[in-house]
């Protein structure tokens, strides 16, 4: 993403110019009206018309972006959490960034910092704003992913922004910046910040109280209902919408549940997400074989240790005995 060197210099970009019905737009019995915007913008998340909207979790969403509530979703690994905020941006066409809040996302990532550029053949000093610095003054949502894993540093610079008028003060520049009238604030997390005591996810950590009230609205998204992944996958694959492979595919997704069970237990430590599955639906059609498709979509990302449980729930699935040879997994 190209970013201005001199983000304050910037108009002020228009903000949303319409409104969308939630029933018409996200099939959900609501006559609530959502702020949007009329034509799409180079930021604006590609649109899944397949997509299937949780009601619960969409109204949360359209809060945040009818009421500039700052929304946070919580959820176990692979429930779709970011591709959910993403997803209703999409159909209002909202502009949408997303920053995964690893260990490497430092402070000046996110404010900014000075940079020495050349300037009519001489170098001089310029600020470079980071992309909060950035976001906050464009009609933009922007979605911290694993939000209870950011470095403490990091998570100090985010609660400025969650205070009530949300400014950010740049220090080294003399400057408070005032968030556009249009500019939204999520988060996903994994733990909704009381950390990791399910040994799950590793890396996460308590998130202080006094930033976690200022979250006005914490969602809960959990694994889709069987009936309504297989809707899913068979919407994005027309071609298996046939009984004998509509069977198939609620076998897959059989699979996948048996997985889910698994990670939540601790007993498996990678996890068949609905977009696995439909990875392992496409890759079963490009290479005609169920099981081959099976270990390069999902098998060979799990632990040697953890392959014989997912062999059994294969064969449980599908009545298909899966020999594993030792260091490596071949099926016959």
């Amino acid at each position: 993403m190209n970013i201005p060197a001199d983000a304050s210099a910037a108009p002020l970009w228009p903000g949303p110019d319409t409104t969308l019905s939630v029933r018409d737009t996200f099939g959900i019995d609501s006559d609530l009206r959502v702020p949007a915007f009329s034509t799409r913008s180079e930021h604006v998340p590609l649109r899944d018309d397949s997509y299937q909207f949780d009601p619960e979790t969409t109204l949360a969403i359209v809060a945040g972006f009818t009421h500039n509530r700052r929304v946070m979703l919580q959820g176990y690994h692979g429930t779709g959490k970011s591709s959910h905020i993403e997803q209703v941006a999409a159909q209002l066409n909202w502009p949408c960034l997303r920053i995964n809040l690893d260990s490497h996302v430092s402070r000046m990532d996110l404010v900014g910092k000075d940079a020495i550029v050349v300037s009519n053949g001489q170098q001089i000093t310029e600020f470079r704003p980071g992309i909060l610095t950035w976001a906050l003054q464009h009609p933009t949502a922007l979605i911290f992913d694993e939000y209870d894993a950011g470095r403490p540093d990091v998570m100090f610079v985010i609660q400025r922004v969650l205070e009530v008028e949300g400014k950010l003060t740049l220090l080294d520049q003399n400057r408070v910046i005032t968030p556009h009238p249009a500019f939204r604030l999520f988060a996903t997390a994994n733990t909704v910040g009381l950390g990791d005591v399910s040994g799950l996810y590793h890396g996460t950590q308590p998130i202080n109280q006094g930033q976690l009230d200022r979250w006005h609205i914490v969602a809960t998204l959990n694994y889709l209902a069987h009936d309504k992944e297989v809707e899913i996958v068979l919407s994005r694959m027309p071609e298996y919408a046939t009984p004998e492979n509509r069977a198939l595919v609620s076998a897959m997704v059989s699979l996948a549940d048996l997985t889910r069970t698994s990670f939540m237990h601790g007993e498996l430590s990678t996890v068949m997400s609905p977009r696995t599955v439909i990875s392992w639906a496409e890759n079963t059609r490009i290479f005609g074989s169920l099981s081959t498709a099976f270990r390069l979509t999902f098998l060979n990302k799990c632990d040697d240790a953890e392959k014989p449980l997912v062999a059994e729930y294969f064969q449980r699935c599908f009545d298909q005995e899966l020999a594993l040879e030792s260091g490596n997994a071949s099926f016959y």
